[in-house]
Order: structure tokens, then sequence, then C-alpha cells
């Protein structure tokens, strides 16, 4: 999670809501806990330090949400993480963003109400899709665009942007895209970062060298995440971590035939500006918003899901056994609870692991989606 908060040990109360309440005109010490005003429900998903279960809001019956519940003791020495990641995830409220909306703690938890997403993972979505064109491409990464830039306005960064942390809102055909796991982002208030983190196949060539770096290491992400979604399989993959960093490092990808000899040189200028080693020349966020394949007419409306989608399921599709959270789950289990309320050929390289440059490969905190 975040890195930038001073150390702060952890005790009662962890998010300094030292307030008295009144209540009954007397003053009343007493915190407000998390079943005063949710039901705990069905478990979503388990991280290390943490699980995410279903909650139903006792003030709002009918109105769900995800409560990641983060056990303290297992947590020991990484409070400022956890502090880290509130402290972001306060300060965004984004349209693409997945929202956290209140904190709770009680002795040995802490209790995390987020918003509830239920749309599944963004490769999943794509291969049931009966037509996928460049369009929709373009308008995904608009939305990605979008969310990315209100970050960096904040300043917030990201590090670690990619395809499992891009999640629909809803199980609708036009669902919204939503950004999720905010464990590796930073406050840029400090202004220069340097360590070593996020998923190496997506990870920017400044970190790989262990230059300082900013906010163009999202970016660059997204420019991975562009390529993948117009043919299928990563810009860079080598089974040998040494291998694949130093085509990183060089920024050496191709656009292979016959893979991309049906997509525009409109899409391919765009992922080279994102995708450029050089961070001056790289494009902003803003910059990539007003490109012609985003923001003009330039992506094509050719029909690219089969090719596209038979790649994604060769390269991608041990991904979803990595998930904790799986949408159609929820779906089920809240229909389940309204009935009984009474209410209503070529590359094909092999899948990339998911491994962290200097962490562990896995979330600390557990998210929605994994």
């Amino acid at each position: 999670m975040l890195h930038g908060i001073r150390h702060l040990k952890i005790k009662m109360p962890l998010f300094g809501k030292e307030k008295k309440a009144k209540k009954d005109g007397k003053d009343c010490d007493k915190q407000p806990s998390i079943e005063d005003k949710y039901y705990l429900k069905e478990l979503l998903g388990t991280g290390a330090f943490s699980v995410v279960r279903l909650a139903e809001s006792k003030e709002r019956p009918g109105q769900m949400y995800a409560v990641k519940i983060i056990d303290k003791k297992a947590l020991k020495g990484k409070e400022d993480s956890l502090e880290n990641e509130i402290k972001v995830l306060r300060r965004l409220t984004h349209t693409n963003i997945v929202q956290l909306l209140e904190t709770f703690e009680d002795k040995s938890k802490v209790y995390l109400v987020m918003e509830l997403v239920t749309g599944g993972e963004l490769f999943d979505r794509i291969v049931e899709k009966g037509s996928y064109t460049e369009k929709d491409a373009a308008d995904l990464i608009r939305q990605v665009l979008e969310a990315v830039d209100y970050m960096h306005e904040q300043g917030v960064v990201h590090r670690d942007l990619k395809p499992e942390n891009l999640l629909y809102y809803n199980p609708d055909e036009d669902s919204k895209i939503m950004i999720s796991d905010f464990g590796l982002s930073k406050m840029e208030d400090s202004g220069i970062m340097a360590t070593a983190c996020g998923t190496p196949g997506y990870v920017a060539p400044e970190v790989l060298a262990q230059k300082p770096y900013g906010k163009a290491v999202d970016v660059w992400s997204i420019g991975v995440i562009s390529y993948i979604l117009l043919c299928g399989y990563p810009p860079f993959y080598d089974e040998n971590d040494a291998n694949l960093f130093a085509q990183i490092l060089k920024g050496e990808f191709e656009f292979d035939s016959p893979y991309w000899d049906e997509i525009s040189d409109s899409a391919k200028d765009f992922i080279r500006k994102l995708m450029c080693v050089n961070v001056e020349k790289r494009f902003s966020c803003r910059e990539a918003l007003a490109h012609p394949w985003i923001s003009g007419n330039a992506a094509s409306n050719k029909n690219i899901h089969g090719t596209v989608s038979e790649q994604l399921k060769k390269n991608f599709a041990k991904s979803r056994w990595k998930q904790a959270y799986h949408a159609t789950t929820v779906i089920r289990q809240m229909q389940r609870m309204a009935l009984s309320s009474g209410g209503g050929g070529g590359k094909s390289p092999v899948p990339e692991r998911n491994m962290s440059v200097g962490n562990s490969s896995e979330d600390p905190n557990g998210t929605q989606n994994k």
C-alpha cells in the first residue's frame, strides 16, 4: 500500500475519530461499530491480511457494499501502508474509481466500507462479448485515462495499473469501468519516488532502472494495457525475468503480423506515445486524452473480437483463478437474498506471472478483484 505517512502506531482509534458523541444530551465515548450500521454477509474474497465480505446497510435495506476486514495482528509492522491506502482513497472521488465510503475499527480489526462492483474483470467481459472493436477499446482506455488524470491532479500515482485492477461497475452491457486496488499507490506530495514496485509486464523502464519516477509510470502501464486490448497478448514477455526487464528497459515491442494487420495506424501511434522509454517525450494523461484515437474518429469500427478473444484466452486464462472475488457468485447471492426477502496461431506467450518487483506477489490487504 502507500508508503508516504510517517510511522503511525496502531491505536484505538486508528483513524483519529476521537470526538465524543452526544447521546441523550450526555457525552458518550463509544464509537459506532460496523455492526451498528451494516449486516455483514457472505465472504467475497481473501487476502494475506484481510477478507472482503458483502454487507447490507441497516439504514438503507437492499443497499449492498463490500467491506474489507483487516486483521490488526497480521498487519503488525505494516500499519503505515494501511494508513497510506486510506489516506489516498479518502482523497479520491471519481466516477471511475472504487470509492471508500467509511471506516470502522474494533480492538482486533479495521473495516473499510467500499463501493461494491459486480461487473467482473475487463478481459473476461471482452472474451464473453460477441463483437469488439478498436472503438470499444478506445472507450475503455478513455475512462481509465480520465480517472488517472484526476488521480494525478490530486497528487496520487497508482503505480500498479494492470487489467486485473480494472473492473466493470455492474453486469450491464454499457457498464462503466472502475479502477481498484490502491495498495501500491503513492501520494506524490513528497515529490520523487524511487521504490521498485508494480507487476513486471506493466512496469515502466524508469522503475526497473531504479531511477526516480513520477506520474508517467501510470501512463506507460496504460500503454501496455492498450496494446493487450488490441491484440490479446502482452508487448513484453519472457519466462526469464532478466530478459523481460531487458526488453522493457529498451522499450522493445513490435506490432506483429497478422495480429496487428487490421489495427489502425492511429492506434499504433497512440501506443508508441504512451510506451515511450524517454519520460520527457512520453504523453501525459491529458495529452493521451487529446489523441485522435481517443478523442477523434481514428479508432476503427472493424470487429476484432475473434483474434483478440482467442489470444486473451491463451495468454490470460489463468488470471480468473487468481481472483478471490467472483462477481457472478455475488450476483447469485444477491438474487437469492432478494427472493428470500420477497424484494425485488503465431506469437502466443505463456500467461504472465503476477509477481511484484521488490514486493510480495500477494496484495497485502486483499481486494475485491483478486
